[in-house]
């Protein structure tokens, strides 16, 4: 109707039929036609007038495009005086047509994006005067509350909504603690085969970012007692339910000798839990921040691997005084989330919606482990050693002796099999002979064709 209104052959001021007489003569619902009256009327090709009906508006908009700015010509910049910007980390990118065994990824084809779509909607519609205005840093209360109950009553944390953050993902979370945590000249223990954003986000803050070794039982704390012993230590950051990239789980026994150090070094454990909801064999392993008694853990967690990562919903438990500074710098970058979301969110949890969709997903992922392990036994069996992990979304997988990892990965590549070297994690840089082979972004099909795939490209062991 707009452009009849634009072409003249609807003058300003001509009557509109009625939304009852459009609807029959169009064959659809009324409502469809009050919708469509609504939106001439915001965009000012129309007003209505009280019961006299709709008219075509006296004043109508402009219907020409804007011109297009002219071409920049030659001309002298300044050059500026920046800083190095940090290294761009980016997604594993893959050729078109290629399979990519996401090394941390979920598979959003199973994502109930209906069931979120309609949650934000009714969200919308019932509170979007409030919702839109601004809104508490730390998050939407009613999405906190649900956040708390979750985690005491899955992971044995003793929290309460005043307890916990609500962040754009994990790794605004992490940055956060950063920023509250560090400043420059101190010292963070790492893993030695880490996510490389998160070690980032240490170094950014002027912080000198120490290795510490792994092995069969998780981070070695031998190394750590060494390295507490430096006054400069502010921080350690791990991932001891399934470690990321190798998926081992720190041994209770280490993980009493990690809280006890911090406990006598005085300094902060960050212990990242990116998929706690996917274990398949056994129980779950309980946080290190439930058994945190003296306010040492800052404990951080996502909705992106159960949900989805393009909601950025994360969130970040941590001791009070330790989580105000975290608020305050999120106040200072970026003010609040997405409250609509947010509160679509915890609805959604307080339902049981999100518990019923991690359900489905943990079977799905479970069975997508055991077909990458057959493929693997049935086409790579001398080329590939690895235990089976009891959860997680990806394989940990050691070359067989003579084989270059990394070569193999750039033949794989070529062939339209991705894959992740242990380079890639290591915070050093230096080559290791293994794979991390992520299993829940690619369905069960998928999974073989990648190994047929990787198969093909194997190059012969080094003489």
């Amino acid at each position: 109707m707009a452009a009849e209104i634009g072409r003249g052959r609807l003058r300003p001021g001509d009557a509109l039929p009625g939304s009852r007489t459009l609807a029959r003569s169009l064959g659809v619902q009324r409502l469809t036609v009050v919708a469509a009256y609504e939106e001439l009327a915001a965009d000012d090709w129309v007003v209505t007038r009280g019961t006299r009906g709709t008219f075509v508006a006296a004043a109508l908009p402009d219907p020409r495009p804007l011109p297009r700015p002219a071409a920049a010509g030659p001309r002298e910049r300044v050059a500026l005086d920046l800083p190095p910007p940090p290294p761009g980390i980016l997604p594993y990118p893959a050729p078109r047509g290629a399979l990519l065994f996401a090394p941390n990824r979920p598979d959003v084809r199973l994502i109930p994006s209906g069931l979120i779509g309609r949650a934000y909607g009714r969200a919308l519609r019932r509170d979007g005067p409030v919702l839109l205005a601004y809104g508490r840093p730390q998050g939407h209360e009613r999405l906190r509350v649900a956040v708390a109950a979750m985690l005491s009553a899955t992971r044995g944390l003793a929290v309460t909504a005043d307890d916990l953050c609500i962040t754009r993902g994990s790794q605004m979370g992490i940055a956060l603690l950063a920023r509250a945590l560090l400043r420059p000249g101190d010292v963070v223990g790492v893993e030695e085969l880490a996510h490389p954003p998160a070690v980032e986000a240490f170094r950014q803050q002027g912080a000198a970012v120490v290795p510490i070794p792994l092995d069969a039982e998780g981070v070695k704390i031998e190394p750590l007692e060494a390295l507490a012993r430096d006054p400069r230590l502010r921080a350690v950051y791990v991932t001891p339910h399934h470690q990321f990239p190798t998926t081992v789980t720190l041994s209770p026994a280490r993980r009493q000798r990690l809280l006890g150090l911090a406990r006598a070094r005085r300094f902060v454990i960050i212990e990242e839990d990116y998929d706690h909801e996917f274990h398949y064999d056994g129980r779950p392993v309980l946080p290190l921040a439930s058994a945190d008694h003296w306010g040492l853990v800052a404990y951080v967690g996502t909705f992106s691997k159960v949900l989805a990562p393009g909601l950025r919903t994360g969130y970040v438990v941590a001791p009070r005084a330790l989580l105000a500074s975290v608020v305050a710098h999120r106040l200072h970058i970026d003010v609040q989330g997405d409250r609509v979301l947010e509160c679509a969110l915890a609805r959604l949890i307080e339902q049981g919606e999100v518990q019923r969709h991690i359900r489905k997903v943990r079977r799905e992922y479970a069975a997508r482990r055991d077909v990458l392990v057959e493929a693997l036994r049935r086409s790579l069996p001398d080329e590939l050693s690895f235990g089976v992990p009891a959860g997680g979304i990806a394989l940990w997988a050691q070359a067989a002796e003579g084989i270059d990892v990394d070569r193999w990965a750039e033949r794989a590549r070529r062939r339209g099999a991705v894959v992740a070297t242990a380079a890639s994690f290591a915070v050093d840089r230096r080559p290791r002979p293994f794979l991390r082979l992520g299993f829940a972004a690619l369905d069960r099909r998928e999974l073989v064709e990648g190994v047929r795939r990787l198969a093909a490209a194997r190059p012969r062991p080094l003489a």
